[in-house]
């Protein structure tokens, strides 16, 4: 009976009790409502196209993919087989990183010195960050090098505090876990060797642990870098042909700007700033000043580079954590008072701000409201989110419109990847032969082996599909029941039936290859 006496009502009431007053159950507690929240919400619209890209390509897993190392697609085929084509399920293990990286964020505030409340105050701050409440809502790399990085700077924070070396093994691990994430988190690799260089933590290059740790990420990274080698260095070839065409465009042009407002938000920006003094100028702080120089590093090569802003948001929770305690620490020194005011007007304006970005960037408005329009005009995730399965029912109204022998030897050929990934999620189900793209990774996986020269064309104009084939004209219009502006609808709205391409379909596959 003494055995059984832990499971009975008030034994588990105390545990409970005690886990919520403990340091780590209130972050699990704020990560939960995160989780559910984007739990509750990610099934509003509808896929986007890069998802319907990482969909197919976790069909056909490979050590390496033209867009990006095999993590994510792995994580894709883990969700396939555990919710099948679920939207919600395709995207929960999007919404568990960016809660775990508010509950990373609130254990380095620990770690640092930071009290209970303190703690809160930095986990919330990085969960209310537009890139948080982003990646929380659709299934991308950038939510899983989002989180490497911040689990990376949390190791880095626990070796410092602990002397032990050991911890590099588990950062070395982290950082090649991030390879084969997104290529990315090399530059945090060099801005962790640059900082190490810059700071008394050079004293760890005598330490085997480091280099033990540097070995592990290497050999995590190696299979990766076959398969590239095996291809001719691709994902070169297509991150050059992005950074040409993001230059072209304008995308690096809010880089700056950005920082504020995408990669931590307004209302919290200010405990960045608050950070990085933190780890530079304050004395308790200074045997972490491996992490500003990490900051400063990294954000430098970033900039030289050329990138995009939401590339360095890896870096800004631990400026959080270190910018919270610090303004815990100040506000100990003053009048309670004084204390009670600022923590009350700064949890105030972060409910409000915290509100507000919840409605701009999480997948809550209906379509066409009047939020949905200001979420429209800032970006384009969630316009990109409607009108796949309307497409899939276009091409089958054309291609149910041939007769039965003509579609025996009836093709699909579309211009993008969003485009394949739709009609391979969708078109089984109505008949449709599967799509093929000359795009990014679907090029690997080849033409219809039928070679047939009559085709259903998706995302080419007119003119273009008449340059290629015979005989090409316009069979129906892809349009969505919302009317929304979307690439789709806006760039390329014609669905062409078009004969007899005008080269073998061997010599078409290997000049006409695209990256997107």
């Amino acid at each position: 009976m003494r055995a059984l006496s832990g499971n009975n009502p008030e034994s588990m009431t105390k545990r409970i009790a005690d886990f919520c007053r403990s340091d780590f159950g209130p972050l699990v507690f704020v990560a939960a409502a995160c989780l559910t929240l984007h739990i509750a919400t990610n099934n509003q619209y509808g896929f986007h196209r890069d998802e319907l890209q990482t969909l197919d390509d976790a069909r056909h897993l490979d050590w390496g993919f033209v867009v990006y190392p095999p993590f994510t697609p792995l994580l894709g085929r883990m969700e396939l087989i555990l919710f099948g084509a679920s939207l919600v399920g395709f995207r929960i293990f999007s919404a568990i990183a960016v809660s775990l990286i508010m509950i990373l964020t609130g254990l380095m505030a620990r770690e640092l010195g930071g009290k209970r409340h303190v703690q809160v105050l930095a986990a919330v701050a990085a969960g209310i960050a537009p890139i948080s409440l982003i990646q929380g809502a659709v299934f991308q790399y950038v939510s899983f090098d989002y989180l490497w990085g911040v689990t990376a700077t949390y190791f880095l924070i626990r070796l410092l505090k602990s002397e032990d070396p050991r911890w590099w093994v588990a950062t070395g691990a982290v950082l090649g876990i991030g390879m084969e994430t997104r290529y990315t988190m090399g530059f945090l690799a060099l801005g962790v060797a640059g900082a190490v260089l810059l700071t008394p933590a050079r004293r760890f290059l005598r330490s085997g642990w480091l280099w033990l740790g540097v070995g592990i990420s290497i050999l995590i990274f190696l299979p990766n870098l076959v398969w590239q080698a095996q291809h001719d260095f691709v994902s070169r070839d297509f991150l050059s042909y992005l950074h040409a065409r993001d230059l072209r465009q304008g995308r690096y042009n809010g880089f700056y700007s950005q920082q504020l407002w995408v990669c931590v938000n307004f209302v919290t920006a200010p405990l960045t700033l608050t950070g990085l003094w933190f780890y530079f100028s304050r004395q308790e702080a200074r045997r972490y000043r491996l992490l500003g120089w990490t900051f400063v590093v990294t954000f430098s090569l970033f900039c030289l580079a050329g990138s995009r802003s939401y590339y360095t948001a890896p870096l800004y929770p631990m400026l959080i954590a270190g910018g919270s305690v610090l303004l815990g620490t100040l506000l100990d020194r003053v009048r309670p008072a004084w204390s009670r005011f600022t923590y009350g007007a700064q949890w105030t304006a972060i409910v409000a701000n915290g509100v507000l970005c919840v409605l701009l960037f999480t997948p809550i408005a209906p379509i066409g409201s009047r939020i949905w329009k200001v979420t429209s005009q800032l970006y384009d995730q969630f316009r990109e989110e409607t009108g796949w399965p309307e497409l899939a029912q276009s091409v089958a109204g054309v291609y149910g419109s041939l007769s039965p022998s003509e579609r025996e030897q009836t093709g699909i050929l579309t211009g993008n990847y969003g485009e394949a990934g739709a009609l391979n999620l969708y078109g089984p189900v109505l008949g449709l032969p599967r799509a093929m793209s000359l795009t990014n990774s679907f090029w690997y996986r080849g033409y219809d082996p039928r070679q047939p020269q009559t085709i259903i064309v998706v995302g080419f104009d007119l003119d273009e599909g008449r340059q290629l084939f015979g005989n090409c004209d316009v069979a129906a219009r892809n349009t969505n029941p919302f009317g929304v502006e979307n690439e789709e609808s806006h760039d390329h709205p014609d669905i062409l039936l078009c004969r007899n391409l005008k080269m073998p379909w061997p010599v078409y596959w290997a000049h006409f290859r695209r990256f997107g």
